[in-house]
């Protein structure tokens, strides 16, 4: 939409220091110097304080009416500077990243990169193949849980029931303990813990940090949560899905 090439951000900035600038541009790719409707484009349009208004509708209107930087309170300059960053990065960028570009917060640099992506047809897992293979995605929800799996002592036979009463630090060596991954109203994953396995790297490593993170209140998915562009909590006394899924394996 900006039509001109930049080889950096600061001649990016220097041809669109202002909202003026930024507004005029998008005018002349737009309209050419004569000014359409988006309700009529048969309608007259007239000039006033509050913008443009079409005569046959009596509805206002600007430049940004009907484009992606509708309804927003955001600067051209920052919508100009995300595309440059979105569309020039191969491999993609998460909206922490852009955030931090952008010195915006992550909720509002999430809402640019969802626009723009839609605007110019970008898929995140087209735009991050290392992504591929990673639950959720932007604005999906998956719910993340972990639980003990194994055999329970009655159900064991006579013998092994002996050895774990005689050999009390034993008595955990048949539990493993499992993390659960539902990609909610979609794809299952279910994983085992190692002892030298950090349970934030493996979240990172099977759910992608653009979805919308449903854990418990547990300090170790607080701290992870922090990297996701969206983080829910849930009473365990309600079971989460996830929380089924994961009984239900066990």
């Amino acid at each position: 939409m900006i039509n001109i090439e930049f080889k950096s951000i600061r001649e990016l900035i220097k041809a669109f220091p202002d909202e003026a600038t930024c507004t005029a541009h998008l005018e002349q790719l737009r309209w050419n110097g004569n000014v359409v409707s988006p309700f009529d484009e048969t309608s007259k349009v007239y000039t006033t304080a509050r913008g443009y208004k079409c005569k046959n509708t009596g509805k206002y209107f600007n430049v940004r009416t009907q484009t992606l930087f509708d309804n927003t309170k955001i600067e051209l300059q920052t919508w100009f500077i995300a595309i440059y960053l979105i569309t020039g990065h191969k491999k993609g960028i998460s909206s922490l990243q852009l955030g931090r570009d952008l010195n915006v917060t992550q909720k509002t640099a999430w809402f640019m990169l969802q626009r723009i992506r839609n605007c110019f047809g970008i898929d995140s897992a087209e735009t991050d193949p290392n992504n591929n293979n990673k639950l959720g995605g932007s604005g999906v929800v998956v719910e993340v849980d972990e639980t003990v799996h194994g055999g329970k002592t009655k159900n064991m036979s006579n013998k092994k029931r002996k050895v774990i009463a005689e050999n009390k630090a034993d008595r955990h060596n048949n539990k493993t303990v499992m993390v659960g991954y539902l990609e909610r109203g979609s794809r299952l994953r279910l994983q085992a813990v190692k002892p030298t396995d950090f349970i934030p790297d493996m979240v990172r490593a099977n759910v992608d940090t653009e979805s919308v993170l449903m854990t418990d209140t547990a300090n170790t998915y607080v701290k992870v949560g922090k990297d996701y562009a969206h983080h829910g909590v849930v009473d365990h006394t309600k079971k989460n899905t996830a929380e089924v899924f994961i009984i239900l394996m066990a």
